[in-house]
């Protein structure tokens, strides 16, 4: 292993030993003999099949098949998740085959953050993976169920389903994926429509074309933002079939790899003889190996939270301390937008998962001795799905890149740390994706343009008010605040703003997803403006330092006039009311800072000894 990954995963096993076995205690009183149905009285029985055909309710009376649970995130208006209309008969008609039952145990909400960014809907977004965790949970809590099947793909969805199914980890789960669409109008050059449209110089019908152009059809986003991460992350961990992220969605091979899945959980149960509970899949080192494969691809910034999160419901403690590290020893070994100008099709194409985890494994980045899905062993994940006269096998992946300029190897990387940066000083500690920014770009110290809603910079621009070098601090956007929205609308201004020649960034306490690109973005800062933090305390004109070249953020004041200071209130009032979002009140209020996955779950971390 590198010296510096097995560091970091050892400083975990380390800090997480208390809570790890205690997760892992309440997995083994939580095990059953025999299937888990067999625990209920006759009348909970009965409710449990009344509306299964015939043989499904003889087989679930008999007590002697699996019956697996589908949790499902489909709804016809998010394109990633539309395929998975199909999904439920298709899997029933597999467990079928191999003599096992299969019920959708519940449905979860998926929003869309690209229907979402910039609107107030967009407050909900990351509340949403706790929805999606407790209704996970709720799915599962009947007890009738030997294993689950995980359908989701986007965003905060995929974190949630996984958070929720860690709740249950005594049961085999598997994530099932429905891959991205196929490739539409290029990422550089919907970038570009996007900052004449912000310049003024096309109408809004001209950028709806091209927006048309790119989400085309049903399917995954192309680009490599937190949707696409959420399935590298996976597959990374052993939690979805090998090479089963990125097949498009029409293709036989995808039916073929969803059919697998379904019997593949199956032979995973209790009773199977090759018992695999998810609970025992998440661990340190594969959680280590997910962190990994971000960091050498330039993933999505939202996964410094995800995995964080997703982590703690495995009792398992990560921080952004280990991100750090880790970014420091991983090259970065794909270039997929906006970290590039390929989408996740060509990244597939290029030798995708097989290839990288090939790459990877050999330069002892990742972990090897994990348990998976399809067995003990990441070397299984170096092979590729094919299907060979209508029979599902795996062949050997590529052992060299089919286009270097979108994945190169560990000896010749595009560049020599992972996608990731640590940034900390006297404002507090944020996250910074420097995978797409150039190195001319990485240190940035100019005067503050102070605003507490990201629909303010574009009066500002219009006004001519940003022709100059400037940090634009954007506060009041953590968790505890409004949610933490996604501030995707400042990205075409400050691209142009860095065009024109001015030095520019970002500072907030809020987030910008995968899709931050070549301005540098200090996001996600700790704590939080309506946490106290420094945030708070900038004034327009202030000096700020984004270094990301040392990891420095600083305000060039001194600590006596920082403390002097009284922190400027943010009106929060217009993101209480409305689009939902008085119900989530509460649940807002308690969520924990982003270095611990702003998390609405403190009780249970006491419960846990977390």
């Amino acid at each position: 292993m590198h010296p510096i990954v097995k560091q970091v995963t050892d400083r975990i096993i380390e800090r997480s030993q208390a809570s790890r076995a205690a997760y892992l205690a309440a997995l083994k009183d939580a095990k059953s003999q025999g299937v888990h149905r067999s625990s209920l009285s006759c009348g909970n029985l009965a409710h449990g099949f009344a509306a299964c055909n015939p043989d499904d309710k003889n087989a679930l009376r008999q007590l002697n098949k699996a019956n697996i649970g589908i949790i499902t995130a489909y709804n016809d208006m998010l394109s990633a998740h539309q395929p998975y209309a199909e999904y439920p008969d298709i899997i029933k008609r597999a467990c079928h085959e191999i003599g096992s039952v299969a019920q959708v145990a519940g449905g979860v909400p998926a929003m869309c953050d690209g229907v979402t960014q910039g609107q107030p809907g967009m407050e909900l977004s990351l509340l949403s993976r706790e929805v999606i965790a407790m209704a996970t949970a709720v799915g599962l809590s009947h007890n009738m169920f030997d294993g689950g099947l995980l359908l989701g793909i986007c965003d905060k969805i995929v974190p949630g389903l996984l958070m929720g199914a860690l709740s249950f980890g005594h049961l085999p789960m598997l994530f099932v994926p429905a891959g991205p669409m196929k490739s539409g109008i290029p990422n550089k050059e919907k970038a570009r429509i996007r900052q004449l449209f912000a310049q003024g110089e096309i109408d809004r019908s001209a950028l709806l074309e091209a927006e048309s152009q790119s989400y085309h059809s049903a399917g995954t986003c192309t680009f490599y933002g937190t949707a696409n991460s959420n399935q590298l992350m996976l597959e990374m961990m052993g939690l979805q079939l090998p090479g089963s992220s990125f097949v498009n969605p029409d293709q036989p091979l995808r039916l073929a790899l969803t059919e697998m899945a379904a019997k593949q959980v199956c032979r995973l149960t209790e009773n199977s003889g090759q018992y695999t509970p998810i609970g025992e899949v998440v661990c340190e080192k594969s959680i280590v190996n997910g962190i990994v494969a971000l960091l050498a691809t330039g993933g999505s910034t939202n996964l410094t939270m995800h995995i964080v999160a997703a982590a703690r419901a495995a009792g398992i403690i990560v921080n952004w301390d280990d991100f750090s590290e880790l970014s420091d020893a991983v090259p970065l070994i794909a270039r997929v937008y906006p970290n590039g100008h390929a989408d996740i099709n060509h990244f597939h194409a290029a030798g995708g998962m097989a290839y990288l985890i090939k790459e990877l494994l050999d330069a002892g980045l990742v972990h090897e001795d994990v348990y998976t899905v399809a067995g003990f062993g990441l070397t299984r994940y170096t092979k590729e799905p094919r299907l060979i006269d209508g029979e599902l096998t795996w062949v050997e992946g590529p052992s060299v890149s089919l286009d270097p300029e979108v994945l190169t190897s560990v000896n010749a990387p595009f560049q020599a740390n992972g996608g990731l940066k640590l940034l900390k000083g006297n404002l507090g500690r944020a996250v910074i994706k420097v995978s797409a920014v150039q190195p001319e770009h990485r240190l940035v110290e100019a005067p503050a343009v102070v605003i507490d809603d990201q629909n303010k910079l574009q009066a500002l621009f219009e006004q001519g008010l940003l022709d100059k070098d400037c940090v634009v601090v954007v506060k009041g956007q953590g968790p505890k605040a409004n949610g933490m929205p996604e501030l995707h609308k400042l990205t075409p201004i400050l691209g142009i703003l860095q065009d024109r020649g001015f030095k520019v960034a970002l500072l907030t306490d809020g987030r910008m997803s995968g899709a931050s690109g070549k301005v540098p973005a200090a996001i996600h800062l700790t704590p939080e403006a309506l946490d106290g933090g420094m945030i708070a305390k900038i004034n327009d004109g202030d000096v700020i330092r984004v270094d990301a070249n040392t990891g420095e953020l600083t305000i060039l004041l001194s600590q006596a006039e920082l403390d002097a200071r009284e922190a400027l209130t943010v009106d929060l009032s217009h993101s209480r009311v409305g689009m939902g979002r008085e119900l989530f009140s509460a649940l807002r209020a308690n969520l924990s800072s982003p270095e611990t996955g702003a998390r609405a779950t403190s009780a249970i971390d006491e419960q846990m000894n977390y």
